[in-house]
């Protein structure tokens, strides 16, 4: 007899589900939450279903308007502006007391193999995608399962970020030689020039984006 999943599981299951959807862009910032669809979709009931909305919300994922629904959180500039400052925090301090045969690395490699793939097919979601998976597997390099379990928060606030651009091309094509000079820095013992390669890639960063949130206001 197969064992009932207890509501506090089933949510925490649920909430990485939509978790996971937001950070791989496929719910973009402002989209309305219809609560029907997505009950019958992840097969929950309303009453589950509200109770991940309430955790997503607090966690600044979604927002709750009132008489119109729930939707997906539209980053405001200060928002932006903490996940780059948290970002720094992690992911600088991560790779300035890195080591080379970390295993981590490994999955630095393989972001950065794959993207090369996804740009020669003009997939450019894809490209985002590697690129999410080459700045968690920094954020391992740490060791620290609590720095993780907070850099795991932000990721899909970072997405939401990056929805802003209306061209993944121009948000993401410059950063696969950027990440290839990070991971070569580091695999060749530079630990120190890596981070400080980081601090320049997430000022552009922050720069692109804090420009997109400016135009997407303008809208």
């Amino acid at each position: 007899m197969q064992k009932k999943t207890s509501p506090q599981i089933l949510s925490q299951k649920v909430a990485n589900i939509i978790r996971q959807k937001i950070t791989i862009g496929e719910l973009p910032p402002g989209e309305r939450l219809s609560e029907t669809a997505l009950s019958e979709t992840l097969e929950i009931s309303r009453n589950t279903l509200r109770e991940v909305f309430r955790v997503l919300t607090q966690e600044g994922l979604l927002t709750y308007k009132p008489n119109r629904g729930v939707f997906v959180s539209v980053p405001d500039m200060a928002s932006i502006m903490d996940i780059y400052r948290v970002r720094r925090l992690i992911e600088c301090d991560a790779l300035r007391h890195s080591y080379p045969m970390h295993p981590a690395i490994i999955r630095m490699q393989d972001s950065v193999n794959q993207a090369k793939k996804f740009q020669e097919q003009q997939d450019w979601s894809g490209v985002g995608t590697c690129n999410m998976h080459f700045h968690t597997a920094i954020a391992e390099l740490s060791d620290s399962p609590r720095l993780f379990k907070q850099y795991q928060l932000i990721l899909a606030e970072l997405r939401l970020a990056f929805g802003l651009l209306n061209d993944p091309q121009l948000l993401h094509a410059p950063y696969i030689e950027k990440n290839e000079q990070i991971l070569i820095l580091l695999m060749d013992g530079k630990a120190q020039e890596a981070a400080m390669a980081m601090e320049d890639y997430l000022e552009i960063s922050e720069r692109t984006v804090l420009a997109a949130f400016s135009r997407y206001n303008l809208c």
